[in-house]
């Protein structure tokens, strides 16, 4: 892999998100200001939006990284295309608590009896929702009613609920005055600028010890910048592939057309061949089925897999083309050679081995001149 090429610990640019590289841009730590102020406060809502791939999930989890395990006990909710009972149900197992055949009444019954054992040890309960814009109006009300436990002191339960900004038009409808009364913060997390997504990417590769190899030139992080918008996941997408041809064509700098490269082979990859059906270019989600696809953590973790196996076969057919076109040595072709017969590699009975081939050289190249037909 290109990692193994460039001396690098690990691949910079995966898809999945990891706390370890998250990067403070002005927009992220401001947003991460604002999930320290909910956690300070113990209770309502957090609401944090941005566009796909803004680095809100990694934000979370770099803010759970922080967080002391024994005092917080966090539940991660992915999955959001779900009716309001099963979202019910969700929760509850997030919380490692047993769902299986029982009725709504016994669920909350549950979750109130976890989340005040848990502050009768001196803990804290905090329910990450992710992909929040894909929950429908009854499932956020489902929700809201979870933060009615309480003592007589203080909320039980604390939810971050991170989404698209189509989240924050779901917000502002009439049948959502009672959650956005709950919501004592709210953010929505922009696309790093031009100078931020340089410095970005820079970290990604000195977190995994990166030494300048490859070099990246300043027309090369304009262009990047320039399809990317500053938005991180694009980023560690074209740059990943960006790393993947320098290893393949054994490059240690890259300039803008490089990458301008790199994005034709991207846009070629995922046009659409003669005559099939367009799709909106703002979906967000595909229906297959009758079952809609959208991105999760868990979703991106296995295109991240995926491409590690495509890489993998690229290298071994690398490998193996190598082998084939390296010339033999001039040698062996030399006047007077002498010939060496090929000989089976498997013995047919008690006899010698059998020849491939005859003892006599074959000549490679005809020995009369070709014709011209010019």
């Amino acid at each position: 892999m290109y990692e193994t090429y460039y001396g690098l610990s690990a691949k910079p640019f995966q898809l999945r998100p990891d706390p370890h590289f998250f990067y403070g841009s002005k927009g992220h730590k401001r947003a991460m200001a604002y999930l320290d102020y909910g956690l300070s406060q113990g209770e309502g809502f957090i609401v944090i939006t941005g566009e796909v791939g803004a680095g809100k999930t990694t934000l979370v989890r770099s803010l759970l990284d922080k967080l002391a395990s024994a005092q917080i006990v966090a539940a991660h909710l992915v999955n959001t295309h779900l009716d309001s009972d099963d979202t019910l149900r969700m929760v509850v197992s997030a919380f490692g608590l047993p769902y299986e055949n029982a009725s709504k009444a016994d669920l909350l019954t549950r979750l109130e009896q976890f989340l005040r054992a848990c502050d009768r040890q001196g803990k804290r309960t905090l329910l990450i929702v992710d992909e929040a814009q894909n929950l429908s109006a009854r499932t956020v009300e489902e929700l809201r009613m979870l933060s009615n436990f309480q003592t007589a002191d203080k909320s039980l339960l604390q939810t971050f609920l991170l989404g698209q900004p189509e989240f924050r038009t779901t917000l502002h409808s009439a049948d959502m005055q009672q959650l956005r009364q709950r919501v004592i913060a709210s953010y929505h997390l922009g696309p790093m600028d031009a100078l931020e997504t340089c410095a970005y990417i820079e970290h990604r590769l000195h977190t995994v010890g990166w030494s300048g190899d490859p070099a990246f030139s300043s027309d090369a992080h304009a262009a990047i910048f320039a399809y990317t918008g500053g938005i991180p996941r694009k980023t560690n997408t074209l740059c990943d592939r960006l790393m993947l041809m320098g290893y393949l064509e054994e490059m240690h700098a890259f300039t803008a057309a490089d990458v301008e490269a790199v994005i034709r082979d991207i846009n070629e990859e995922f046009d659409l061949p003669p005559g099939a059906p367009g799709t909106p270019a703002a979906a967000s989600a595909a229906t297959v089925n009758g079952l809609m696809l959208t991105e999760s953590a868990g979703s991106l973790g296995q295109m991240d897999e995926r491409m590690m196996r495509i890489e993998r076969s690229i290298v071994s057919v690398l490998s193996i083309l190598k082998k084939i076109v390296t010339p033999p040595s001039a040698a062996a072709f030399a006047p007077g050679a002498a010939s060496v017969p090929l000989v089976a590699s498997v013995n047919p009975g008690a006899g010698a081995p059998v020849p491939l081939v005859a003892s006599a050289p074959v000549p490679l190249v005809a020995s009369a001149p070709l014709e011209s037909h010019e």
